[in-house]
């Protein structure tokens, strides 16, 4: 499980988290929503080990993120733009990243996890250059279906998709969450956080201040109570 405890980030005297608390179960797909500055990335970048917490705990599988690096090996990071080669093909950016993180694949399995992220076949030897946002995430996903991780962390990653995108990206979350793939996605995105997620997290001046499950809420529903908390 992915759990924050009580996580408080102070910066001198501004407050980016107050004592958070929720959990992420395995094939649980938890959305956090909020406005800039409501502490949903400073979340992420906690449990990612970029920052650490003033107070509390961020934990994956019951050990704390800031105190064991070997919690990096459960989880896997696809921010808002991914950051890949654009001189290489999605198939040598999967093997160079799959390498990074200590996996030797052959081209077989390498396809077979691009296959999997929904890239189309006939991409996956085109420069990424050519590629389009979504396109880009599909070789994030793939990334970390190879590296085998547990939990993916998600900013904004339908920021910037068209519709058509948008679907097949939440087709592919749909999937790895039935294969057992817990996510967290930090998103201003009410449609695909319903569409999406199995549970929404509302997020306002660092504090979660409702929490609620997408099968009990619409998203007209989740607008309307996402203006009034905001």
């Amino acid at each position: 499980m992915l759990e924050a405890k009580m996580l408080s980030m102070h910066y001198n005297e501004k407050i980016a988290l107050n004592e958070l608390s929720f959990s992420v179960a395995p094939g649980e797909i938890f959305c956090l929503l909020g406005q800039n500055g409501a502490g949903k990335t400073t979340t992420i970048n906690i449990f990612l080990g970029l920052l650490k917490p003033s107070s509390g705990k961020a934990l994956i599988n019951n050990i704390s993120v800031t105190e064991n690096n070997a919690t990096k090996n459960s989880i896997a990071y696809i921010p808002e733009i991914v950051q890949l080669y654009g001189n290489l093909s999605g198939l040598e950016n999967l093997d160079f990243f799959s390498r990074l993180a200590g996996f030797k694949y052959g081209q077989q399995e390498l396809e077979k996890y691009l296959a999997k992220a929904n890239l189309q076949t006939n991409a996956f030897k085109e420069k990424l250059s050519t590629y389009s946002k979504g396109m880009r995430q599909k070789v994030g996903i793939a990334i970390a279906l190879a590296k085998n991780a547990s939990y993916i962390l998600m900013d904004e990653p339908t920021s910037g998709l068209d519709p058509k995108a948008s679907v097949e990206f939440a087709k592919v979350c749909k999937e790895l969450s039935a294969d057992g793939v817990g996510i967290l996605m930090a998103t201003h995105d009410i449609f695909n956080a319903v569409n999406i997620g199995s549970k929404i997290g509302i997020m306002r001046e660092g504090s979660l201040v409702h929490v609620t499950e997408t099968s009990k809420i619409s998203a007209q529903e989740l607008q309307d109570l996402y203006i009034k908390t905001i």
